[in-house]
């Protein structure tokens, strides 16, 4: 036990955090394309009788579909292929019972209506497979208002200071503190620990950012981009 007391402080002592402070990000605004990168139809048509807009999965349904999901009823009047006029869309996180859900909503004025609650994490991995964001998929390890993405490789040891990280580690460093400031948060945890008799690189990064945030699409590809390249 005294020899993991003493590992586990050598690695608290040196691990290096960098954190761009504020208030994750919960509600952000999304432009129409947005649901298409996320796999969804934005549908004009009849929830239970009721008109109105909803989505459904891209392609799955067809103007005049009539359908039921969990005990309600949709009638599908038409495929849009832009947002209703006036209208812009949001969307944000909320929590249950230790889960989170994207939740979409169309806006005008000071009148919303839903038109998505869904399972954060589940869309959030489709969303990545969709776009080949494997980096990512490989990384995410849990989703709330933030998202954990942790990369490890090799034997753990004893974590260098900044000044001798190599140029590989400093520039992940820099692009995820970019990264960071367009989400407007995010924490980055690295434990860099050397080469291997192979030359390979020993690491452990753990790494948060707004989970809203990584639904836009070029956020999300770049962060996938710098963890590829941080190996």
């Amino acid at each position: 036990m005294s020899n993991l007391v003493e590992l586990r402080e050598i690695q608290a002592v040196n691990t290096l955090v960098f954190e761009t402070l504020g208030q994750p990000e919960k509600e952000r605004e999304f432009k129409f394309k947005s649901l298409k990168k996320w796999g969804l139809d934005l549908i004009l048509g009849k929830k239970n009788g009721q008109e109105g807009f909803f989505v459904a999965e891209y392609g799955r349904r067809k103007k005049g579909d009539i359908y039921e999901e969990e005990g309600v009823t949709y009638e599908v009047s038409e495929i849009l292929q832009e947002m209703p006029k006036n209208k812009k869309l949001f969307a944000h996180i909320e929590m249950a019972e230790g889960k989170a859900y994207l939740v979409g909503e169309l806006r005008e004025g000071n009148s919303s209506i839903e038109i998505l609650r869904l399972p954060a994490a589940s869309l959030l991995l489709a969303y990545f497979k969709k776009h080949k964001l494997h980096q990512l998929i490989e990384a995410l390890r849990n989703v709330g208002i933030v998202t954990e993405f942790v990369k490890q490789r090799g034997q753990e040891g004893k974590p260098y200071p900044f000044n001798k990280l190599p140029n590989v580690a400093r520039r992940f460093l820099r692009e995820a503190k970019d990264i960071e400031k367009k989400a407007g948060f995010g924490r980055v945890a690295l434990a860099y620990f050397g080469e291997n008799k192979d030359g390979d690189a020993r690491f452990r990064v753990s790494w948060f950012l707004p989970t809203v945030a990584l639904f836009e699409i070029d956020l999300a590809e770049k962060a996938d981009k710098i963890l590829a390249a941080f190996k």
